[in-house]
């Protein structure tokens, strides 16, 4: 799981679907990133970094 990402999302007040709206994928693909079963692509996560103002490398962290 990233915790730091689902924690920035939930400090910013937004839903799963909403960040995904914002980053041009769907809700499912979107869950998959934050739970750690997916990675995501570059521009993925350069959105993400702009949308939550966490360099990127945070936000990809995994924690068990």
């Amino acid at each position: 799981m990233r915790k730091a990402l689902k924690e920035a999302r939930m400090a910013a007040g937004m839903t799963q679907q909403k960040i995904a709206d914002l980053v041009g994928i769907c809700h499912t693909y979107y869950q998959k990133i934050e739970v750690g079963e997916r990675t995501g692509d570059f521009y993925i996560w350069d959105t993400l970094e702009d949308i939550f103002g966490i360099h990127q490398r945070e936000l990809r962290k995994e924690e068990k």
